[in-house]
């Protein structure tokens, strides 16, 4: 049986790293269309004299898109991407995470199987055409990763064990 996109859930954390408080997680998706973090795998593959191909594969640097993305008011990721753009963040200001969460898994009080990644946040354009002021950015995922539950109505993760 195919699972339903809708069932692959990606909660980003508006309230960023430096920010005092809790988690602020939004679900990504309202206008998207797509959302597909890409891996980039850094391969590597060399041939010996006898003809033979041998494939090493290291490392991955996921990034995903997210365009577009228009700002809503009171979204509190809408506030914290244009506090980026109004002061020139840089560095740790960009750094958040981002939770993914397989709504196809076995759920446990309202619980589901997800995985936590520390991310970084780039904004590559803003301003838009007619159909409403847009801010699309990029997410850089960093590799580290931590494994829990994610409650989708408190909108909560819960590392494992």
């Amino acid at each position: 049986m195919k699972i339903e996109r809708k069932y692959m859930a990606h909660y980003l954390n508006a309230n960023f790293t430096n920010d005092e408080g809790t988690a602020s997680y939004v679900r990504l998706g309202k206008d998207l269309e797509e959302y597909s973090p890409e891996l980039s795998a850094n391969v590597e593959k060399k041939s010996n004299i006898l003809g033979e191909t041998s494939v090493t594969i290291d490392s991955y640097q996921k990034q995903g898109e997210v365009s577009p993305y228009y700002a809503e008011k009171d979204d509190p990721l809408f506030t914290r991407l244009q506090a980026i753009i109004d002061g020139d963040l840089v560095l740790d200001d960009l750094k958040t995470d981002i939770v993914e969460v397989k709504l196809w898994g076995e759920e446990s009080a309202g619980a589901y199987p997800a995985i936590k990644e520390e991310c970084y946040i780039e904004v590559s354009s803003y301003g838009g055409d007619t159909t409403g002021y847009q801010i699309p950015f990029n997410v850089h995922y960093t590799g580290v990763k931590t494994k829990g539950t994610f409650d989708v109505s408190k909108k909560t993760f819960t590392p494992a064990g």
